[in-house]
């Protein structure tokens, strides 16, 4: 079914609020997932609503933390979320990278002691829309095999990066270490769909096609999306002195416990590099020289990273976004949660 954007944005707020969480947290963690839902990343939308609320209502998410920001440098800071909503803590400390970054040129702020902080995609851009570059990694559970492995060790370990132009278009690169994010299986789940053999391997080692015979999943590129996962988890794992690779704590697994999760921001100034105007003008200009560029047969046209989620968004501020009806029904409910977590682990529905 179709919902509009603000229908959605306001059940998962409610939804929230009844598990716990303040009006404040409630309206960042809401936001962050409409954004995902309202460009077609249904992953990282109300598919995660149920889970988080579990969370929340069992104390795994703190309902009302105690935030701390320590500024270490002139251009280096670490926030520590004490658990609280991953989403909210990811905004807060975006907020304080940009204001750093227009004073120093550029800036680093880990956060450590969080939970999942949902799409990427919606931090760094934050940062290119106030003519910032800027880039975000976390961790994640162990769900992927590393190259000619068998068994999971790191997590999917996204990375996002975010830059403006001279007229209004954002390039936007959000993507998982993994071929597919874990998000994707459960969204297969959800709609009973099937998924291609190049995203996961069952408990054999071998690919499959049923969502729900995933045992792990598999780096992009093979041994280059192993190598990308590995530096993902150092930088906003172990550099923060957060539990690594295999030690980071189960998304699915006793929800009443805080996930200790660590990331990572940097936004850059361009102002501090080149003329700015210059800069976003030289953005610009790449853009449309890609979008007049041959495509290849089958593709139709070439697009930019974020232009697909930004078409998608026109279409659903027209025709409503995508809801799966089981989600909505969720949603519109008076349940908080049905414990359809409870002791499951990482692979649960």
């Amino acid at each position: 079914m179709r919902v509009s954007k603000e229908e959605l944005f306001n059940l998962m707020k409610q939804k929230f609020m009844k598990a716990g969480l303040n009006e404040g947290a409630a309206h960042d963690v809401a936001d962050v997932l409409t954004y995902a839902d309202h460009r077609g990343i249904h992953s990282h939308g109300a598919v995660r609503v149920e889970y988080y609320s579990e969370r929340i209502a069992k104390g795994g998410i703190t309902a009302n933390p105690n935030y701390t920001f320590e500024q270490t440098g002139p251009a280096s800071a670490v926030f520590d979320g004490d658990n609280g909503p991953g989403h909210q803590i990811a905004k807060q400390a975006m907020e304080k990278a940009i204001d750093m970054a227009k004073k120093s040129g550029i800036a680093v702020v880990g956060m450590k002691h969080i939970s999942h902080s949902g799409a990427l995609g919606y931090f760094v851009e934050m940062a290119a829309e106030q003519d910032m570059v800027a880039l975000s990694m976390c961790q994640s559970d162990p769900m992927a095999v590393p190259f000619g492995g068998t068994e999971p060790y790191f997590g999917t370990n996204p990375i996002a990066f975010s830059a403006p132009s001279a007229d209004g278009r954002i390039i936007t690169f959000d993507m998982a270490t993994t071929v597919q994010a874990w998000g994707k299986i459960l969204d297969a789940r959800s709609k009973n769909e099937s998924i291609p053999d190049t995203w996961a391997v069952d408990a054999t080692g071998a690919p499959t096609t049923n969502a729900r015979d995933v045992h792990a999943l598999l780096p992009i590129s093979g041994p280059k999306g192993y190598g990308l996962m590995m530096m993902v988890d150092i930088l906003s794992g172990s550099l923060l002195g957060v539990p690594h690779g295999v030690h980071v704590s189960s998304m699915y697994q006793d929800l009443t416990k805080g996930r200790d999760l660590g990331q990572l921001h940097i936004v850059i100034n361009p102002a501090y590099f080149t003329d700015l105007d210059a800069f976003k003008r030289q953005i610009s200009t790449m853009l449309d020289e890609l979008k007049v560029q041959k495509a290849a047969e089958g593709y139709g046209e070439i697009y930019y990273p974020g232009e697909r989620g930004k078409l998608r968004s026109e279409e659903y501020d027209k025709e409503g976004i995508e809801i799966v009806d089981d989600i909505y029904n969720y949603l519109v409910s008076d349940d908080v949660h049905f414990d359809r977590y409870h002791g499951k682990n990482r692979f649960a529905e």
